[in-house]
């Protein structure tokens, strides 16, 4: 029985490769009912009575089968992810995925293999995992507490246990090569999804630092995690405003990541310890860039730099400086100068804003004409800003009803085509 029991086990687990849905659907939920089953029934003899231990064995039968190397599985595994609601589910299956991976990478030499890949994010990406210990109450294997149980199954009942399984395994996962495309994904839920969750966040600096070091859009979604370790964790990164000044390229107004950078550079420029010419040079590059950013993005950024004199009064001598160049050529500021202290961003002024306050949309007129007053000391909330796109204003001015009717002074067409003598104006008139 069972030898029969294994080669059923087996069958089913060929089936998970199946080409029709149905089958693979099938044949997943008969083997977590076989997971369920054997942990009730254990196959092995146990050493306490009592005691159960969990069949992580099967469960990685499963686990293989959801990460083929060839084909996309997500549809499955997107069907598998009721199962991860289980506290003792997870934990193995983490475990597993760890070992799969090592296995896997290991036998293909290190090669991207971006289906395998794509289908180990889509298992571990949604991964909901416990903020503590007493959040930790859905088992599908029931345990009575007041016996004596296995190591192993202890496991499942360890926070500590679950957060360090979960660090090991993203940690394998990215220590290989990764597709462009996957490489994003991982960024945009680091933040959140990953690094609260892992037992010493700080192991992600390398793979942060890295990331930040490439530049574009990769550069630009490293920023939120590398602020956690910054903020939270300590992590000291000498040339970090000189790499943040990097990024500000004509691209930054106009990609999809233009909300979440920005917020990110109100967090970090929001210090007063930062040294003027620093600060500075963001105004002046920003401003030089918003010269040909679209109108949505000037109605954020220009309340951004607003804010930026606000915290540092020493910059506002960009504003007033009566005896700056009469030509734009003659401007000191140095836009090719990756290194801010050398950019003479303070030898400078806003020519570029007072450019701007010719802009044709009317909105951006009037936001760039406040730098002609003073400013208030209440710094603007720019929140509401970060995602405006060009459809709202579009829409904005299409909805727009003129104060009053504007009289037009025009001749009432008569006829099909408009002409003195038409002869259809004598069948047909148009109202």
């Amino acid at each position: 029985m069972r030898h029969r029991y294994n080669d059923c086990v087996d069958c089913l687990a060929e089936l998970l490769g199946h080409h029709a849905f149905q089958v693979k659907e099938l044949s997943l939920c008969t083997l977590m009912k076989f997971v369920e089953l054997e942990a009730q029934y254990p196959l092995i003899k146990v050493e306490w009575k009592g005691s159960l231990t969990f069949p992580h064995q099967l469960l990685k039968v499963v686990v293989d089968g959801l990460l083929p190397l060839n084909e996309d599985a997500s549809l499955l595994i997107s069907r598998f992810q009721e199962y991860m609601e289980y506290d003792d589910i997870r934990y193995f299956v983490i475990k597993a995925v760890t070992e799969n991976i090592g296995q896997v990478m290991q036998k293909t030499k290190e090669r991207p293999l971006p289906f395998y890949q794509q289908n180990v994010f889509s298992l571990i990406s949604p991964i909901n995992m416990p903020n503590k210990e007493c959040d930790m109450v859905k088992f599908m294997v029931k345990q009575a507490l007041s016996t004596p149980v296995c190591l192993t199954h202890c496991l499942q009942f360890c926070f500590k246990a679950h957060k360090q399984a979960f660090e090991k395994m993203w940690l394998s996962f990215l220590k290989h090569k990764l597709p462009t495309g996957l490489y994003k994904k991982v960024l945009v839920i680091l933040h959140d999804s990953i690094l609260p969750y892992m037992n010493e966040p700080t192991l992600m600096m390398d793979f942060l630092t890295v990331s930040y070091d490439i530049g574009g859009a990769i550069s630009l979604l490293a920023l939120n995690g590398l602020f956690i370790l910054i903020h939270q964790h300590n992590l000291e990164y000498p040339d970090f405003y000189k790499k943040l000044y990097s990024l500000l390229d004509p691209s930054i107004y106009h990609v999809k990541y233009r909300a979440r950078f920005f917020h990110l550079a109100d967090l970090f420029l929001s210090s007063s310890h930062l040294p003027a010419y620093l600060v500075a040079a963001f105004i002046k590059r920003l401003s030089r860039l918003a010269l040909t950013a679209p109108p949505e993005a000037l109605l954020m950024v220009i309340p951004f730099i607003c804010n930026l004199f606000r915290r540092h009064p020493a910059c506002r001598v960009l504003v007033h400086r009566p005896d700056g160049p009469e030509d734009m050529s003659e401007d000191p500021y140095i836009m090719e100068e990756e290194e801010p202290s050398k950019s003479r961003a303070l030898e400078s002024s806003l020519w570029e804003i007072q450019c701007l306050q010719n802009h044709y949309y009317p909105d951006v007129a009037k936001a760039a004409a406040i730098l002609n007053q003073s400013l208030s000391e209440i710094e603007d909330d720019i929140s509401g800003l970060l995602e405006l796109s060009a459809y709202e204003l579009f829409d904005k001015e299409v909805k727009k009803k003129a104060a009053v009717d504007v009289p037009l002074e025009f001749e009432q067409v008569r006829g099909l085509f408009g002409k003195k003598n038409d002869i259809t104006a004598e069948h047909f008139t148009l109202d």
